[in-house]
């Protein structure tokens, strides 16, 4: 039977980082978190922790015997707190005891001599404190300054944009396991199982040989893993090295919601300058990032706010700021779309409100400003291949979209209650980790004797199906059955320093890593055929399991060709490294190359909005995409509706809200609203034709992380629909979209 990973998800059997079997005598860990946002203490209380039944120990900071840090970036993450706390929830105890609830009761009792400081919660207000996790960073292009004079039409206004919590299916967990010659193996559930292995090498003191990290599988991560987990891993390893004995962590959904971070809240100020014949002639923005209490990884999500900050289209004169601001919140952390959702909302924003001032509607703005291929993007990389206005145009021959307007301006004509509307939204993104340095991979290939094979990359299946699509890249390129090919769980032991399964580089680097690997198998294996059958190795073909010369009868089976090459002692294994080509940036000048190539979309979002009530419900979202040659239409299909629907939850349900002293509110499922069933609308996914894309592995393009920027839509034509019924007011630019905001601008008070 083929026990594929997508067979065992579809069955059920699939194990999670949190079913894996316990060793005998295993410890559970549960740790004592902050309940001030900024604070100061001298002395820890553990002694009513102690006595809790069933505790067996509590560590501190001064348990750590290495150094007592675990930042990624910038080295400000202490690992347990020491002497201050930055936020509520800010580990500052881990307590064991032999199940997970004593644990969790003996964490609620610890205590400590608290001194409470002023507290910071919003990224304006630490700016102007001067609370900065590094200086502002600017990309600018022209000379924006000279052009405000002739522009013919400037808008300008505030954008506020909220946060989201990332609800992966399976919380934080880690499981360490103390080895015999004193390291330590880690069953950590990480997209960055690397930095999960220097983080518990740092704060442990042992050498990174001695610490093995494996990932089998995450239920769900969407960047909530990639950095935080590190956390959790280094949390259960400290205890493990401690009081050597196995440990697991595993905070349930509450905890998970309080303790970690979250996607970025952005507030921004805009200003958009156009020509007579709407052209975007400059734009200048200054983008505050509320990064919460640590670096994390909110300096290079900035960076990559900055690179899309002018989204889909071409401005000759461009001025984008921003700054990273330290609050006393929770770190956030990268979520799908890595910043560039938050500036490619705020540019959206600034075209809806020069289309209201030109009285034309935002598409015809749009349209006339899509990229194309020899325009320069604000950090100096021209588009190649640019689909934009490919895109565009086929969403607006397959769904007509100025068709669906005069709809929708007939329909609100004759109903005064329930107002519909619409909007468009295209996509440029760019490929790759902006850190040149991550844009790099390795794959371990094995041909066994029976002909099977086996493979270990540093990607990490998080449901986006990764590994399906490195066995088909595998497939191909060895001519075999895909279900002749397993692909491994991920271990620092087997592959080195990986790079984290992020920026939607899974599949382009580990599946290119993987295919070099069999390349260097099939050529010895080419070499044994030609001796075999008596022709040249460059003529040998593989395909559908057989081995033959080409324009001959001739051929072997698979299985007889690797038995064979066995028996002539040639290797049946490989292990190849892949740097994606011709990428640099310099950060002096934040000019360069840091992109593979771009991806491009387009989509158009239905709405409806109930005046009387204040609800809205999006209704259809049609979709034209640039996969290039999909690798797994059926899985990149799925990739596009679940980021549809994602960034529709964000645009529209999902309120994180604290109260005054920075505690969160919307702790749990019942307060926090993610998207269901009920509120996934009809959706229309085209994918692009006649989109090769030779940078790609196999001319495909990367999925996972731009369509999200589809479902900023929904913010748009909801106010579409409320814009329809009241026409002369002012809009407004904060997410999310909820039924309570759209009830107070519909009907405000007497004072608004």
């Amino acid at each position: 039977m083929n026990r594929t990973p997508v067979n065992l998800l579809v069955q059920g059997k699939a194990q999670f980082t949190g079913d894996l079997p316990l060793p005998a005598g295993t410890l559970h860990a549960a740790v004592a978190t902050s309940p001030h946002a900024h604070a100061t203490f001298t002395r820890i209380d553990t002694s009513a922790a102690l006595r809790e039944p069933g505790v067996v120990a509590v560590l501190t900071a001064a348990d750590i015997p290495g150094i007592n840090d675990i930042g990624n970036l910038f080295h400000d993450e202490p690992l347990l707190a020491h002497g201050r706390v930055e936020c509520v929830g800010h580990p500052y105890a881990l307590v064991f005891a032999g199940t997970a609830d004593a644990a969790w009761r003996g964490a609620q009792l610890v205590s400590a001599d608290w001194q409470q400081l002023p507290a910071i919660f919003e990224a304006r207000a630490a700016f102007a404190a001067g609370s900065l996790i590094q200086p502002p960073r600017t990309f600018a292009l022209g000379d924006v300054d000279a052009v405000w004079s002739a522009c013919h039409t400037i808008v300008s206004g505030q954008v506020d944009i909220g946060s989201a919590e990332h609800v992966y299916l399976e919380t934080q967990c880690a499981l360490a396991i103390p080895r015999d010659d004193g390291g330590l193996k880690v069953h950590s559930a990480t997209q960055s199982p690397s930095v999960v292995q220097k983080a518990v090498a740092h704060i442990s003191s042992l050498p990174m040989h001695r610490v093995e990290i494996e990932v089998a599988r995450l239920g769900g991560g969407f960047g909530g893993k990639e950095d935080q987990a590190t956390l959790w891993a280094c949390l259960a390893s400290l205890a493990a090295l401690k009081l050597q004995k196995p440990v697991r962590i595993w905070p349930d959904r509450r905890d998970d919601m309080r303790i970690t971070g979250k996607r970025h809240p952005y507030s921004a100020d805009y200003r958009l300058g156009l020509d007579a014949d709407g052209k975007f002639m400059a734009y200048e923005a200054f983008l505050y990032q509320n990064a919460g209490c640590s670096a994390d990884l909110s300096t290079a999500i900035l960076e990559r706010s900055l690179f899309h900050a002018t989204n889909a289209y071409f401005i000759p004169n461009v001025r984008v700021t921003a700054a990273s601001c330290r609050t006393h919140l929770p770190s956030n952390t990268a979520f799908r779309g890595f910043g560039a959702p938050q500036s490619i909302f705020v540019m959206e924003c600034a075209i809806r409100e020069a289309a209201r001032q030109l009285q034309q509607p935002p598409e015809a703005l749009q349209q006339r400003n899509l990229l194309q291929d020899g325009d320069t993007l604000p950090y100096g990389m021209s588009p190649q291949r640019a689909k934009a206005l490919a895109c565009w145009q086929a969403l607006d021959t397959r769904f007509q979209p100025a068709a669906k307007r005069q709809e929708i301006a007939a329909w609100n004509s004759a109903n005064p209650r329930f107002r519909k509307g619409l909007s468009l939204i295209p996509v440029c993104f760019g490929i790759g980790f902006t850190a040149t340095l991550l844009n790099q991979a390795e794959a371990l290939v094995h041909v066994y004797t029976d002909g099977s094979v086996s493979v270990t990359t540093g990607a990490v299946d998080m449901g986006q199906g990764v590994h399906e699509k490195i066995r088909r890249i595998m497939a191909q390129t060895l001519g075999i059955p895909g279900e002749r090919i397993h692909v491994e769980s991920t271990s620092t032991l087997r592959v080195a320093n990986v790079s984290p399964t992020a920026a939607s580089t899974g599949a382009d680097l580990n599946g290119e890593a993987a295919r070099q690997a069999c390349l260097t198998i099939r050529h010895g294996l080419s070499q044994v055929a030609a001796e075999i059958l008596g022709g040249d190795p460059e003529a040998i073909v593989f395909s559908d399991g057989w081995i033959s010369i080409a324009n001959t009868e001739f051929s072997l089976s698979w299985e007889t060709l690797v038995s064979e090459a066995y028996a002539r002692r040639t290797s049946l294994s490989a292990l190849a490294h892949y740097a994606t080509p011709g990428l640099h940036f310099n950060h002096d000048t934040n000019t360069g190359n840091p992109f593979a190539y771009h991806v491009y979309g387009a989509a158009m979002v239905e709405s409806t909005v109930d005046i009387l009530r204040g609800t809205g419900t999006i209704d259809r979202v049609s979709v034209v995409h640039d996969c290039g040659r999909s690798l797994d239409e059926m899985t990149d299909r799925g990739q596009i509706e679940g980021a549809v629907v994602q960034g529709i939850g964000w645009m529209t349900s999902e309120d994180i809200r604290h109260d005054a002293n920075g505690c969160l509110l919307t702790d749990t499922l019942a307060g926090y609203k993610i998207p269901d069933l009920h509120a996934a609308p009809l959706m229309d996914i085209v994918l692009l034709e006649d989109a090769d894309n030779p940078p790609g592995v196999l001319n495909s393009k990367a999925v996972g992380e731009p369509p999200l920027v589809y479902g900023l839509g929904a913010y748009f034509a909801l106010q579409d629909a409320m814009l329809s019924w009241r026409p002369d007011a002012l809009a407004e630019y904060h997410t999310p979209m909820t039924p309570e905001r759209i009830f107070t601008w519909l009907h405000p008070g007497k004072d608004a």
